[in-house]
């Protein structure tokens, strides 16, 4: 998968774990605990998503490379190779 469509997926995944999210709306520099005011347990469903869907582990170590959704669309892209 290119980095686009990890970029995509990564905005599906987060807004089927916190709806209340507009994917419209969501920059790609937006923080998701600061901007976009996940706690602690959305991130880790926002993980175990992505790590259904595209079978990658995301160790807790990683976190801040995912903070933002350009960064993790980086960050998957380096581990879909």
């Amino acid at each position: 998968m290119n980095r686009d469509t990890l970029y995509a997926v990564f905005i599906e995944e987060l807004v089927n774990v916190a709806p209340d999210l507009d994917a419209g709306t969501i920059n790609r520099d937006d923080q998701l605990q600061d901007d976009l005011e996940l706690d602690s347990m959305d991130v880790l469903n926002l993980v175990a998503a992505l790590h259904d869907r595209l079978g990658i582990d995301i160790p807790e170590d990683d976190y801040l490379q995912i903070e933002t959704p350009a960064k993790a669309a980086d960050y998957l892209a380096a581990r879909c190779k």
